[in-house]
């Protein structure tokens, strides 16, 4: 069996194709029903998310698999193959490992070490387990990445350096404030910068916004978002003197506030600090105005260095988290070749079983006036025999299928005791297995779809039948 992704995300196709191809949460369900039933597909799971949308598989027939991927794609989306070709990707085996892990500990996310991703890979492969889209591959390797992933972000804090302007000014905010419960902040101007660090402080604590602009009805609707306070622009100096954080970004070309009006205001708030934001270009805020005592103020430049400063942090927590993924497959690899021991050793204990019983059968016609006594003993110390002479070589195949030539030590397992009809019959009757259980399934779809069409709860039906 084979480890098998293909996607779209952020780097390969833009929003405009990414937005063909997101699932609904309605749709997930019957899209991983129906991916299950895909040709060659063994075990699935699916991750959508407004950056990525990815079919993680294990398929029987590797060299095939793309060309029923791409199929099932260009089905459910009703969207011809040759319009998203070229922004598909394909990884297998080591490759596609490797990506889920990097994409659940948030190294492949827009925002590198971002930890969000990691909830959206949980979230996705608990419902692929609910609709049992999952074996023993995935169960063992989503649960290996989301444990990585849970790691990586606690020993190396990559999280904790905030990379965007809004988080980098809510986190400024904190070493003044400790923390924002009770806060209230005001906004000067309207801007989409100045209206996402509000909702990063509203969602930290602070319980009153008051947006201060020169167009009221654009006021209005920004304060509604936060159930605050909606003023023209000659309140703004009595304002001023209530507020904790103030964040500008107005547009204008000439300073709002200057040194003097807020000085002035200061001796109205009593040593209060004050937090000045100045997200504008050109400027809001004199630059004056953070030499006054108990004011913090910040510009995009210095909430700018910040964030350059953290993106290195993060990036030197991700060469780190690089290497515990290396670690991690190495484990997940060394488990792999573990998993072909298993038949191998039923094949060869119910060969031993089949002689044993041969062996009994003989005796028994050779001696027949042997006792039940007499053949219950000797049955017992036969029995010990063969499974003392089993326990060696059972103990060193898993030793030796868990090293770098595992595979060859299966195959020289297999010769050495002869077992290619043994695993052969073992695969016949695995096939027969899955065969009843399709026909079961099938037959069960073939009664719902019925059952639908005329309109009859189930009871109903079996009533009139």
């Amino acid at each position: 069996m084979h480890i098998v992704v293909a996607g779209l995300n952020y780097r390969t196709a833009p929003v405009a194709i990414r937005e063909k191809f997101t699932f609904s949460d309605a749709d997930l369900a019957p899209a991983l029903k129906e991916l299950k039933e895909t040709k060659s597909v063994m075990e699935c799971v699916i991750v959508g998310t407004c950056n990525r949308t990815e079919l993680y598989v294990v398929v029987d027939r590797e060299h095939l698999c793309d060309h029923y991927l791409r199929g099932f794609i260009e089905k459910w989306f009703g969207v011809p193959r040759e319009q998203f070709n070229k922004h598909l990707y394909v990884y297998e085996n080591e490759k596609a490992i490797n990506h889920l892990f990097r994409v659940t500990s948030g190294l492949d996310s827009m925002v590198i070490g971002e930890t969000q991703i990691l909830g959206q890979i949980r979230n996705a492969f608990l419902l692929s387990q609910q609709m049992k889209t999952t074996g023993i591959l995935f169960n063992t390797l989503f649960k290996q990445a989301i444990t990585l992933a849970k790691r990586a972000h606690t020993e190396t804090g990559i999280g904790e350096n905030p990379v965007s302007v809004s988080y980098a000014a809510v986190e400024l905010g904190k070493r003044i404030f400790g923390s924002y419960d009770h806060k209230k902040v005001m906004i000067i101007g309207a801007g989409k910068m100045s209206e996402l660090t509000v909702k990063h402080l509203y969602s930290n604590g602070a319980d009153k916004v008051i947006v201060v602009n020169r167009t009221l009805s654009r006021a209005q609707e920004l304060a509604g978002k936060f159930q605050g306070v909606a003023s023209s622009m000659d309140k703004l100096l009595d304002y001023l003197e209530e507020v904790d954080i103030v964040i500008s970004s107005t547009g204008s070309s000439e300073i709002v506030l200057t040194k003097d009006q807020v000085a002035a205001v200061l001796q109205k708030r009593r040593s209060r600090p004050l937090f000045m934001i100045d997200i504008a270009v050109p400027r809001d805020l004199d630059s004056s105005i953070g030499e006054l005592p108990n004011v913090f103020l910040y510009d995009i430049d210095n909430l700018q260095s910040i964030v350059n400063n953290h993106l290195q942090e993060r990036r030197k927590a991700a060469l780190v988290i690089e290497d515990m993924i290396e670690e991690e497959m190495a484990v997940f690899e060394q488990w792999t070749r573990t998993l072909g021991v298993t038949p191998l050793i039923q094949a060869l204990q119910a060969k031993a079983s089949s002689i044993h019983e041969e062996t009994m059968d003989s005796l028994m016609k050779k001696l027949p006036d042997l006792d039940e006594r007499e053949l219950k003993v000797i049955r017992k110390l036969t029995k010990s025999i063969v499974n003392q002479m089993l326990r060696d070589p059972v103990i060193r195949i898993k030793e030796m299928a868990a090293e770098r030539d595992g595979e060859e030590a299966l195959d020289y397992f297999t010769k050495i005791f002869a077992l290619e009809d043994q695993l052969a019959q073992q695969e016949q009757v695995e096939k027969n297995v899955n065969r009843q259980q399709e026909v079961s399934e099938t037959r069960d779809r073939w009664k719902e779809e019925i059952l639908t069409k005329v309109s009859l709860k189930p009871a109903d039906a079996l009533a009139k039948t």
